[in-house]
């Protein structure tokens, strides 16, 4: 893969530059802020080699590229000033909301710190390991630096979260690591821990334990990149620079001892405490939901919300009960792909099936899930069964977490505590979910994209489980495009974007319009209608699928200039009225008006064969798609 190459595509696919406003990465995800999603073409980056799919959740667009998403997020910041920390805050389009606003910013600030908590959880875990079975006594100095190693990342989690947050609300980052610093300051945790009467000009402060603690740190911070912006539209340019952090840290530290602490502190308890009861109440049946709705959580982007509650578990009470369960969803999703790829015939889902389960074996379960396991569906249903199955067991067990890391085989240590209590339980759980996962997926079965015995023409594919999930090129018969608009036909290598030059899309021509109409190119069904009201595909009652789009990169209209006569799943007859836009605004405006004419599903077919060049008129026969009913 060539990273550089693919970051410009992503940059050009969100909408240049300055549509971003902040960009952050997990284990296999971009996640971007935009200011107009609209802006953003999620079809072109899915079709873009190196992306897994693309997804908008939780209020951000997110790119998933898989294990290498750290090489091309450093691509970006090589081909652009995305990942600049000088980089203001900006709002989103229309903002966000509600919940949705919640998820953005816990994962934008939890996000970049996954790989070296994961790191830093392994160690933990192999260290508790090593005391327990005696290799190594708490008291060895070589024990003591290795555990200095491991348990500094959550000891002063409070100052990373500072900076992690301070990026997303465009604070100064060392004001931010500063107050901090303020909350872990060894005559502050004297206080606590002798339990010195405190008070700030005679305002009493309850002094809690600040280490390893999450929300009074982000609450501190987020008010904090507030007041400073505030301080610096009134105070002159001459003295800000100082001003503004004296006032900040003036403010903040003694209100973040006084409110902002012990309110996070107990909110983090009371959140915990009642996750806790619901385990207490019923394990089995609290492990079986979370084994089977983990995986769920991840898709729609809002597991980010149980990440603070698992932190803080182990902060307060030095494990987690909760998280293990989720260990079961993660091996049953593995489980599910390794049964596709024992089942299916075609080569290339097989090979990608297997990828994707030894990726997902370490924890990093996108490419199985989004490449494999939903869109055939029923391997994916096979993940949740199996997944409740497991984490029921796990949790009837009692397995606790005692450090933090995605689920793998590499963080299995962290779930290792004294005596290893719970820890069989684990294994027994995650071997039950990724075998009867494996099993359930192979009986079930699912529609194999395509056969073995197809010679390779549809495995030409680059994803032939997410986008040929029709059947083999035998089931297709031949079909015959009309021309949906009158115009000049061009070919495809001559239309100035890549994707369509390059056939990524499918075969096809495209067309220089002389007017502002598009009408049916044969009798069937409308598939897609874009709510901007610039492309629309229609498939044949034989199967071939025709993608109309007018114009490049006209989705930026928003719908202006163009009139639609037509929704999802209407029938319409060959030469009826779909489409109208006005040719001459939307060339005023400055677009490109050329319009491919593409197969979408191209290789569910021997050929798609052009049949006219230059000028041709709408309903004149254009493309002939040829099926392997064809002689030959």
């Amino acid at each position: 893969m060539n990273y550089e190459n693919v970051a410009k595509e992503i940059v050009q696919g969100v909408g240049g530059e300055k549509n971003v406003v902040s960009l952050v990465h997990c284990a296999t995800r971009l996640r971007f802020t935009l200011k107009d999603t609209s802006k953003a073409d999620k079809a072109k980056l899915e079709k873009t080699d190196g992306i897994i799919t693309v997804k908008e959740s939780g209020g951000q667009f997110q790119v998933v590229i898989g294990n290498r998403v750290p090489e091309v997020y450093n691509a970006i910041g090589r081909v652009s000033k995305i990942l600049s920390d000088a980089k203001p805050e900006e709002t989103t389009k229309g903002g966000k909301k509600g919940f949705g606003a919640v998820i953005d910013v816990i994962s934008s600030i939890f996000a970049p710190l996954l790989g070296v908590m994961a790191g830093a959880g392994i160690l933990k875990g192999l260290l508790l390991i090593a005391s327990n079975f005696g290799w190594l006594q708490t008291t060895d100095t070589t024990y003591i630096i290795l555990y200095a190693a491991a348990d500094s990342l959550f000891y002063f989690l409070p100052a990373l979260l500072a900076v992690t947050t301070a990026r997303k609300f465009g604070g100064n980052m060392f004001t931010a690591l500063t107050i901090a610093g303020a909350l872990l300051y060894p005559q502050i945790i004297q206080l606590k821990t002798e339990g010195t009467e405190t008070h700030f000009f005679g305002i009493p402060v309850i002094m809690m334990s600040y280490s390893s603690t999450v929300i009074p740190i982000i609450l501190s911070v987020i008010v904090m990149s507030k007041l400073e912006k505030f301080c610096n539209r009134v105070i002159h340019e001459s003295v800000k620079n100082f001003v503004t952090p004296l006032i900040s840290l003036v403010v903040m530290v003694p209100l973040t001892l006084i409110v902002f602490g012990p309110f996070g502190v107990y909110v983090g308890n009371a959140i915990a405490d009642g996750l806790l009861a619901a385990f207490s109440f019923s394990p089995l049946i609290a492990g079986a939901i979370l084994g089977a709705s983990w995986q769920l959580l991840v898709i729609f982007g809002v597991h980010w919300g149980l990440v603070p509650v698992f932190i803080n578990n182990i902060a307060v009470y030095g494990k987690d009960g909760i998280k293990p369960a989720a260990t079961a969803s993660v091996f049953a999703q593995t489980g599910a792909a390794l049964g596709v790829m024992l089942r299916t015939k075609n080569k290339k889902l097989k090979a990608l099936a297997g990828s994707a389960t030894l990726s997902a074996l370490f924890g990093i379960t996108e490419p199985a899930v989004y490449g494999v396991t939903l869109p055939l569906k029923r391997p994916f249903i096979a993940g949740l069964i199996g997944g409740a199955v497991g984490g029921a067991i796990i949790g009837q067990a009692g397995t606790q977490a005692f450090a933090s890391g995605a689920p793998g085989l590499l963080t299995l240590p962290i779930f290792y505590g004294p005596g290893g209590q719970g820890f069989p339980g684990l294994i027994i759980g995650i071997t039950t979910s990724f075998l009867l996962s494996a099993v359930l997926a192979y009986v079930l079965g699912f529609k194999d994209p395509v056969e073995e015995e197809d010679k390779g023409k549809a495995g030409a594919s680059a994803e032939p489980a997410r986008d040929q999930e029709q059947g083999p090129a035998s089931d297709k018969p031949s079909d015959m495009a009309l021309s949906p608009l009158g115009g000049t036909v061009v070919p495809l290598s001559e239309v100035p974007d890549p994707a369509f030059a390059a056939e990524a899309m499918g075969k096809g021509v495209a067309i220089e319009p002389a007017a502002g109409r598009v009408v049916a190119p044969f009798d069937g069904t409308v598939t897609v209608a874009f709510k901007k009201k610039h492309a629309l595909a229609v498939v044949s009652d034989n199967g071939a699928e025709i993608l109309v789009h007018v114009g490049i990169d006209t989705v930026k209209l928003d719908g202006q200039y163009f009139t639609s006569y037509i929704k999802e799943g209407d029938r319409v007859a060959a030469g009826q009225l779909l489409l109208e836009f006005d040719l001459d605004k939307i060339r005023e405006a400055g677009y490109h008006t050329v319009t491919p004419v593409i197969v979408t599903n191209t290789f569910d077919y021997s050929e798609v064969l052009p049949l006219r060049q230059g000028e041709i008129s709408e309903g004149d026969e254009l493309l002939r798609i040829v099926g392997n009913d064809a002689e030959a």
